[in-house]
């Protein structure tokens, strides 16, 4: 027994270098990946582009939204917008600018039927009214560069895809959605090889941000739309995942230069915001979202407060653990450079782990007791 706990620091250490290493190298792969199977935005004239978005409670957003997509350089696209009846001034904003342009629709949504989630049922009745050939779904808190219609489809004629989504710019305001907002960049620093997204059909490998996702009409029509996850609260990934299974190709790129999104507007909206994803991201699993749990405080936030104990103690494991906080934070480093958020953010890897691990308990009792989570006004669970 004694040679067995004496050899668990022989083994533990390496395995935190190692996983150190593996960050860094994923990080910079799916970064590399991003941008190099991304083209310029040169098409400026083709199929009819519909862009949809769905606004619920949005007079703080629409309007800078609509007026950058008002000013696109591509030259065939229609934007409807539906206000999923708002309590708000969002349906007069939107109103007063469809009188202005011709170019945009309004529609007053219908009641939620209770079956439904209201983005995915928002979702739908737009895709309804399309005329486009390429949908392009995105959010109301989003603001366009004048050439995204123009990227999109570019990138979709040149990758010859069904379904594109990516990271947009994100703009962080307070040091709630400093600690909170990253989690987003678990997936593809930590969990997914980006460019397996292209090679293979397991649903494992998809990649999907809501703020942006373009489909092809065609494809979106015969895999059911979001008729097929009507009731999911993490659409974007289901629906890349549904297109995956149904063997259409999907691609997952840089959009920083495309769009920025303010996603929440401090902690709380950021905690009830993610947290209804997470435990739903992990199919609902308690035993699959505790062991994941469990893995990122022992190899990932144990080695920083670890850090200091051997130092004091004056370990020979020091160095060890002192390694694999330099590589996780180089990993951090690399990816907000990347996405061109302050760099000296990084350093705040232990406490956004630490709030990762809150989050995703935050998210288990509040499915597992039914209570829910309060999102534009209405309860998901």
């Amino acid at each position: 027994m004694e040679m067995i706990i004496a050899f668990i620091p022989n083994l533990y250490f390496p395995i935190l270098i190692g996983v150190g290493i593996y960050f860094c190298l994923l990080g910079a792969i799916n970064m590399i990946d991003m941008k190099l199977h991304a083209v310029p935005p040169t098409v400026k004239d083709g199929p009819l582009v519909s862009v949809l978005i769905p606004a619920r409670n949005e007079e703080q957003n629409i309007e800078r939204c609509l007026y950058s997509l008002r000013n696109q350089d591509y030259l065939n696209y229609e934007i409807l917008v539906i206000d999923d009846n708002s309590t708000d001034n969002t349906f007069n904003i939107i109103r007063k600018i469809a009188r202005e342009d011709k170019r945009v629709r309004v529609f007053p949504g219908k009641p939620l039927p209770e079956d439904w989630f209201g983005k995915p049922y928002a979702m739908q009745q737009l895709s309804g009214e399309a005329k486009g050939e390429i949908f392009v779904f995105t959010d109301a808190d989003t603001i366009h560069n004048p050439t995204c219609i123009s990227w999109t489809v570019s990138n979709i004629q040149n990758s010859k895809v069904d379904f594109i989504s990516g990271y947009t710019k994100q703009k962080l305001l307070t040091f709630g959605e400093a600690i909170t907002v990253p989690l987003m960049y678990f997936l593809t620093t930590i969990v997914v090889p980006i460019f397996l997204n292209r090679y293979t059909r397991w649903t494992f490998f998809s990649a999907a941000i809501g703020q942006f996702i373009a489909v092809n009409r065609e494809a979106f029509e015969k895999v059911g739309g979001y008729t097929t996850i009507r009731n999911k609260p993490v659409e974007d990934m289901y629906l890349a995942r549904l297109f995956k299974r149904q063997g259409y190709q999907t691609i997952f790129l840089d959009l920083k230069e495309q769009i920025l999104c303010r996603m929440y507007t401090g902690y709380q909206a950021a905690l009830e915001g993610i947290g209804k994803n997470i435990f739903v991201f992990f199919g609902k699993n308690s035993v699959l979202l505790f062991i994941v749990a469990v893995l990122v405080v022992v190899f990932i936030f144990l080695p920083f407060p670890l850090s200091f104990i051997l130092w004091f103690i004056k370990s020979p494991f020091f160095i060890h653990v002192l390694i694999a906080n330099c590589l996780f934070t180089l990993a951090f480093i690399i990816q907000y450079l990347d996405r061109e958020i302050p760099w000296y953010y990084a350093f705040l890897w232990p406490i956004i782990f630490l709030n990762y691990i809150y989050v995703g308990i935050f998210s288990w009792f509040r499915t597992v007791s039914g209570k829910g989570f309060i999102w534009k006004d209405r309860v998901v669970r």
